[in-house]
């Protein structure tokens, strides 16, 4: 394995653990708070650290560099998956069980499975149609228990 395999590998255990252990800090927060609430102060605390980020590392003129199209599509994915998936996730997660809700949240890699090969042509494979099978298996089982 390379070193950057092993970089790889590295970041994608740091994802996954944050991304495990972020749903609890929102179970926490969404005992005292709305929803939609948790969304804003979420997404304002990361615009905030990203302008600095971005200010910092005087990067911030690459924004001037981008098309429409690149704006509309980033604005979509943000309007879809930061407003309207967050907040129906939100509020699952605030009345339901986390063990339940977060896996099967986290199974959207079968939508976009299935969009990938309709919309953009991508190519069906014995391996992908037994992954979307298991996750299809995943999502019965975690919503039998």
């Amino acid at each position: 394995m390379s070193s950057s395999d092993e970089a790889d590998v590295l970041l994608l255990f740091v994802t996954m653990l944050f991304w495990g252990a972020t749903p609890l800090l929102e179970k926490l927060g969404l005992k005292e708070v709305e929803p939609l609430t948790g969304i804003l102060i979420r997404s304002g605390a990361i615009t905030i650290v990203l302008l600095v980020v971005y200010l910092f590392n005087g990067r911030i003129h690459e924004l001037t560099k981008i098309s429409f199209k690149n704006y509309a599509l980033f604005t979509a994915s943000g309007i879809m998956a930061g407003l309207v998936a967050m907040w129906t996730y939100y509020y699952l997660l605030r009345t339901g069980m986390t063990s339940k809700i977060v896996p099967i949240a986290a199974s959207y890699p079968f939508i976009t499975a299935l969009l990938s090969i309709v919309i953009l042509g991508e190519q069906v494979t014995f391996q992908r149609i037994i992954g979307i099978g298991f996750t299809i298996a995943g999502i019965i089982l975690i919503q039998q228990s």
